[in-house]
Parts: structure tokens; sequence; C-alpha cells
């Protein structure tokens, strides 16, 4: 394994755990640790911009250029995640699981939709 996959490897699992913590701390009532969980989200988010920074560093890959592309793309991509998340919510949280599985569903395409937008095709 290359030094920079494992740096990756080890940034992405440190932001990942310390966003996933903090959303859980802010959205479960029962925790009462709203401002807490925010403030752990964004050091995730924070860690995770930095494993990017870092990696490409490492890999000599020149820096991310805005685009209408690439914006566009983010944009799709969290759409898709929202929607998915908005399915799961609807299926598990709200017992309305047809309308749920449907949502979710959408956003799946909408996932699979980055795929060529990102690869092309061949």
């Amino acid at each position: 394994m290359k030094k920079s996959s494992f740096v990756a490897m080890i940034l992405g699992t440190v932001g990942g755990i310390l966003f996933a913590l903090g959303m859980c701390m802010a959205l479960i009532p029962e925790w009462n640790a709203f401002n807490q969980g925010i403030i752990m989200g964004v050091m995730g988010l924070v860690v995770l911009l930095v494993m990017v920074l870092v990696w490409r560093k490492m890999e000599k890959k020149s820096p991310i250029h805005l685009s209408a592309k690439t914006i566009g793309i983010t944009l799709l991509g969290i759409a898709g995640a929202l929607v998915l998340g908005v399915g799961m919510c609807l299926t598990m949280v709200w017992s309305n699981m047809i309308v749920g599985v449907v949502v979710g569903l959408v956003g799946i395409i909408l996932l699979l939709c980055l795929i060529p937008l990102t690869k092309g095709l061949k």
C-alpha cells in the first residue's frame, strides 16, 4: 500500500467517524448535545477536507479547479444522498414503507447518475 493511500485511509476514517458521531449528537434529542454535535461534525468535515488536500499533494496532483461541471456533480451528489436519506427515514422512522422505498430508489438513481458524469461513457 502506498503511503498516500494509507494516510488518506486513516484521515478519512477519523474524519468520517467524527462527522458521523457529531451528527448523531446533534440529531438525537435524548443525548442533549446539539451544540457539541455541530462542533464535532464540523471538525470531521475539516479533517476530511484536509485529507483530500494532503492526498492530492502526496500524489502530486494539481489542485481541484472549480468549474460548472464540478459544482453540478457535487450538487447532484448532495441531492442524491439527501433524497436517499429521506427515503430511509420515511421507511424506518415514519413507517411509510411504499413512499419511502420509491423515494429511496430515486435517491439511488440520482447517485448512480454520478458514475457516467464523473467517469464518462466509452
